[in-house]
């Protein structure tokens, strides 16, 4: 099977993922592995909170963007998203999550060059600093987070805003869909852990990717591991089947027997920074369609 695959000069990788029990697999597995690779188990910066789609959840967004009729593909770069930038501290210095505006405007860089070959490029609006403990650590579904997007949010469907902070747990980040938007919209956004960005403290998660992997949820793309050897996977058709999220740069590493082999080098998968470099074609038209469904103008 031919892939069409959108990559990028450099490396800017994804690494996120919600940390859950996918369902089984479908008799096309392969044999699971005896033992996680090492750097699977060295690596204590793997969490992604995003919360995986039940597949009731999956199979009616899926149709809905099939039904649609008046969406439409955008061309590269016509896209435009204001991005509002809150950094949550505990105090100041960059040990206390007081990060930089370099830093800032080096993850809204790396946005652009990972996005390069889709609709969207990004442009940083304002940026906001908030000192408060309790939002500093504040985990998924939690009043913490409620309360820091409900008093912090701003725009609509269409503006990214992105929360910087220090969740603890091994969290690096995680993102809301865009069907999520019209229950609770003050909840949208995406929260990522402040040292992965450029520059930042948790290598090999350092160069600003867990941003470019959460957008990717925001504009409504699962994990390339989402389902497992299933034939639904990530509702995308080019991104080939994969057991289980990838760790470290496994060239060559193939856990089901659909085919092509794992998708590692793509955003949407757990590997290293340095790995990861690409969105499909599908990806991208997915990002596009769900764009026109659920944000545009919203």
């Amino acid at each position: 099977m031919s892939r069409n695959v959108f990559s990028k000069s450099g490396k800017f990788a994804v690494v996120l993922g919600a940390v859950v029990a996918l369902g089984g697999c479908s008799a096309e597995q392969k044999p699971a592995e005896e033992q996680k690779p090492a750097s699977e188990q060295a690596a204590p910066l793997h969490g992604c909170a995003t919360p995986t789609p039940s597949a009731e959840e999956q199979a009616s967004v899926d149709a809905f963007l099939a039904g649609r009729t008046n969406a439409q593909a955008y061309p590269v770069g016509s896209i435009t998203i204001n991005v509002y930038a809150h950094v949550i501290r505990k105090g100041t210095g960059t040990t206390n999550g007081d990060i930089p505006d370099s830093m800032i405007a080096s993850q809204i860089s790396v946005l652009n060059a990972a996005y390069a070959n889709t609709p969207f490029k990004f442009a940083l609006v304002a940026t906001d600093r908030t000192t408060n403990s309790t939002w500093y650590t504040a985990g998924p579904s939690t009043s913490a987070e409620s309360s820091m997007k409900n008093t912090l949010r701003k725009g609509t469907a269409d503006d990214l805003n992105m929360y910087f902070s220090s969740p603890g747990g091994g969290l690096l980040g995680w993102a809301t869909f865009p069907s999520s938007y019209t229950s609770s919209p003050k909840m949208d956004g995406v929260v990522i852990l402040n040292t992965s960005l450029p520059g930042g403290s948790a290598a090999p998660y350092n160069l600003g990717d867990t941003g470019t992997h959460e957008v990717g949820h925001w504009l409504g793309l699962y994990h390339t591991f989402q389902g497992g050897c299933s034939t639904t996977n990530d509702s995308v058709s080019d991104t080939p089947a994969e057991q289980s999220a990838a760790y470290g740069c496994p060239a060559g590493r193939d856990t089901c027997t659909t085919t092509g082999v794992d998708p590692i080098y793509n955003f949407m998968d757990y590997t290293d920074d340095s790995c990861m470099d690409r969105f499909t074609a599908g990806q991208i038209a997915r990002m596009d369609s769900m764009w026109a469904s659920y944000r545009y103008g919203k």
